[in-house]
C-alpha cells in the first residue's frame, strides 16, 4: 500500500498540484466525519451532497468542477489501493460547465485514407522529403493505434519492435502503458525512417536525441498542427488530433469488446472507453446529460 503523496508522485503531479490536491483531499475527509460516512464508505448518494455542499461554497461551476476533479483523484487513488470497489462519481460533472462532445467522428476507411493520401512524393527540397516521410510515420500512428500528442512525443526509438511487428507506448499520468500491433506497411515504413531518414533529419537539425519523432523545432506539437493542416485537404471533416483519436476509439469499439478497446486506448478507468459509445446523434441530448446530472 502507498499513501496518497507517493500515489501523486508516481503520476507525476508537480509538487504544486500535490500540495492543492492532498489538501482538497483533507478538506473532503473533514466533510465525511461531518457528516457521518468516510471517503471509503461514500455513496453516490452521499457525493451528490458534497456536491451542493461545493456549490453552496463556491461562485462557479468551473471552480466546484476543478475542486471535483480532485476529489476524484483521491476516490480513484482508493480504488486502485483497493479500499474501494469503484468511484462512484467518476463521470459525474455539475451541469453547465462546458465539455466538448466530438460527434463529428471519421469512419474507419477515412482514417485510412487520410493515410494513404499523405503525400512524400514529387517534393523537390531533400529536406522536406524526409520530413514528409516522418509525418507519414505520424499519421499512421494516428489513424491506426489512436495515439495522442503527448503518446507522440514520448516514444523512443527503442519502443519500436520492428521484429515483432509492435510498438510499446509508455504510460503517463492519464494513459497506461501498452503494446500495440503495427500494421505490415507501417514496419517497413519505420524500418526506412530508423535507418536512414530519421538520422538524417538529426544531421540536418545537428542535435542528438533517443525520441523517435525528431520535430521541425522543438516542439512536436508545431509539426502535429501544420500535419493536420494537410489532412483538412484530404479530407475537410479532420479537425484535429484529439478527434482522430476519438474517431479510432469508436470504430475500435465496433470491433472489439470494451476491455481491449480500454487497454488500445491506454485508458485507466472502463468508464473512460464507455464515454465513446455513442450509437448515433439523436442520443446527444441524452449523453450530456448523462455527462452533467447535477443542475
Amino acid at each position: 500500500m502507498i499513501d496518497y503523496r507517493t500515489y501523486l508522485q508516481k503520476q507525476d503531479y508537480t509538487e504544486t498540484t500535490i500540495k492543492s490536491y492532498t489538501e482538497q483531499a483533507q478538506s473532503f475527509i473533514k466533510w465525511c466525519n461531518r457528516n457521518h460516512t468516510t471517503a471509503i464508505e461514500i455513496d453516490y448518494k452521499d457525493c451528490l451532497k458534497y456536491i451542493r455542499y461545493l456549490q453552496r461554497k463556491n461562485t462557479t461551476k468551473k471552480t466546484v468542477n476543478h475542486r471535483l476533479g480532485r476529489v476524484k483523484t483521491y476516490l480513484n487513488y482508493l480504488v486502485e489501493e483497493n479500499f474501494k470497489s469503484e468511484n462512484p462519481i467518476e463521470n459525474t460533472t455539475v451541469k453547465g460547465s462546458k465539455r466538448h462532445i466530438n460527434y463529428n467522428l471519421l469512419e474507419a476507411d477515412e482514417l485510412e485514407d487520410l493515410y494513404y493520401s499523405y503525400n512524400t512524393e514529387n517534393i523537390k527540397d531533400q529536406y522536406h522529403r524526409l520530413t514528409a516521410k516522418r509525418d507519414r510515420i505520424i499519421v499512421g500512428l494516428m489513424v491506426y493505434q489512436g495515439l495522442c500528442t503527448t503518446n507522440l512525443k514520448a516514444l523512443e526509438v527503442e519502443h519500436v519492435q520492428v521484429y515483432k511487428g509492435k510498438i510499446y507506448v509508455p504510460s503517463h499520468k492519464k494513459m497506461n502503458a501498452r503494446e500495440l500491433e503495427l500494421k505490415p506497411w507501417q514496419v517497413i515504413e519505420l524500418l526506412e525512417y530508423i535507418k536512414e531518414i530519421r538520422e538524417e533529419i538529426k544531421e540536418r537539425r545537428n542535435i542528438e536525441s533517443e525520441r523517435l519523432l525528431i520535430p521541425n523545432n522543438e516542439r512536436l506539437g508545431n509539426t502535429i498542427g501544420n500535419i493536420i493542416k494537410k489532412l483538412k485537404t484530404t479530407n475537410h471533416k479532420a479537425e484535429n488530433i484529439n478527434q482522430i483519436r476519438a474517431s479510432v476509439i469508436t470504430n475500435w469499439l465496433g470491433q472489439y469488446n470494451l476491455r481491449k478497446v480500454q487497454y488500445l486506448a491506454g485508458h485507466r478507468y472502463i468508464s473512460s472507453t464507455e464515454r465513446y459509445l455513442l450509437d448515433d446523434l439523436e442520443n446527444l441530448h441524452e449523453i450530456v446529460n448523462n455527462f452533467h446530472p447535477i443542475s
